[in-house]
């Protein structure tokens, strides 16, 4: 069954987050202790989650 327009749109949502993941793993090098901290707080604030995302897409 071809996958809808839609659903390859979200997907490529779903590359450019890998994108944006992978660019943070490259910084978190250069980051003191308090600013990985900060970054922790903010992403541990972001909605929605990772995980609410994830949970939304196995309920439906």
């Amino acid at each position: 069954m071809p996958l809808s327009g839609e659903a390859i749109r979200t997907m490529n949502y779903v590359d450019d987050i890998a994108v944006t993941l992978r660019r943070i793993l490259a910084v978190l090098p250069t980051l003191n202790a308090e600013e990985r901290q900060r970054l922790l707080d903010h992403v541990s604030k972001s909605e929605p989650s990772f995980e609410s995302v994830l949970a939304a897409i196995k309920a439906k």
